[in-house]
């Protein structure tokens, strides 16, 4: 890639057609990228800070979210513009609920804007105190982190009201959070001091808080596995059933912070800013892990 430049944000995966969007905050562009063959296949540009994306299968068409509060629909097949939303001030991470498809985008000082693809219209929104990072759905049920109060709050994203509110202590900037896959267990990475919790997903009750990498922005869960992507250059591998064992580290490169894992593929995909090189995405096979 080598003519993205600045920070690379969030990516999201086509799998049925082989391609992965990548969000490249610096750039204002999001490329859509063959996977058979590492080549870019288009690109959308003129976008202010892009920071989410995600693809929609059912209707083959992408939302970006963008610093500027902006919401864009694509059609996939030529990338073409079919509507235009404003959440107000910097959307950011983008969901979708496996129940009914809809959209869900964290945004500006405090919220969560539901959204129904198919009219593009916002449904509802869910009120929060801070600006979300990092969420996680199951069911109604949403995990949030809100690191500029230095929360985790669950919320219920059709009645839009706020269950509860976690006090994350003295452990702050939480943003990449992740939930295991029964819905038991939810796990937060903390920037100040750098550690990786978790908590029961009911309660909030800290089952174990073990020492981590810094500047994280992607965190995922791969059976027993974690794998949480750190700016400072590297992937921990850890497992959750083995808490406090020294783990894996995969040396990537400085500033390589975000990523997306496909269980499907058994992939993990890592963004790598251009810094003394041009940006790229690594794509490491996680099936290695398991010999």
């Amino acid at each position: 890639m080598p003519d993205v430049a600045g920070r690379i944000d969030h990516l999201a995966l086509d799998v049925a057609h082989g391609r992965l969007f990548v969000a490249e905050y610096g750039n204002g562009t999001v490329d859509e990228i063959d996977l058979a063959s590492g080549r870019r296949l288009g690109r959308i540009v003129g976008l202010h800070e892009p920071q989410g994306v995600a693809y929609l299968a059912q209707r083959d068409e992408i939302v970006v979210a963008c610093g500027d509060g902006s919401v864009h629909f694509y059609a996939a097949a030529d990338r073409h513009e079919v509507a235009k939303l404003g959440l107000g001030d910097d959307a950011d991470n983008v969901r979708i609920d496996s129940r009914n498809g809809h959209v869900i985008i964290g945004y500006g000082g405090g919220g969560l804007a539901i959204i129904d693809p198919a009219k593009h219209a916002i449904l509802s929104r869910v009120s929060l105190a801070g600006h979300p990072e990092g969420f996680r759905l199951r069911g109604s049920r949403a995990w949030i982190n809100i690191p500029d109060r230095g929360a985790i709050v669950v919320a219920d994203v059709d009645s839009g009201a706020v269950l509860s509110s976690w006090p994350t202590g003295m452990h702050r900037l939480n943003f990449p959070l992740a939930l295991e896959p029964s819905g038991r267990e939810v796990v937060v990475a903390y920037r100040l001091p750098a550690a990786l919790q978790r908590r029961d997903a009911d309660t909030g009750n800290v089952i174990d808080t073990l020492a981590a990498c810094g500047d994280a922005d992607d965190l995922f869960l791969d059976g027993d596995r974690q794998y949480l992507i750190c700016g400072a250059g590297h992937i921990d591998v850890s497992m959750r059933s083995q808490p406090g064992k020294a783990g894996l580290r995969v040396t990537t490169a400085p500033g390589a912070r975000t990523g997306l894992f496909s269980p499907e593929l058994a992939k993990l995909f890592v963004a790598v800013p251009a810094r003394g090189r041009p940006a790229a995405i690594w794509v490491l096979d996680t099936a290695i892990v398991r010999r």
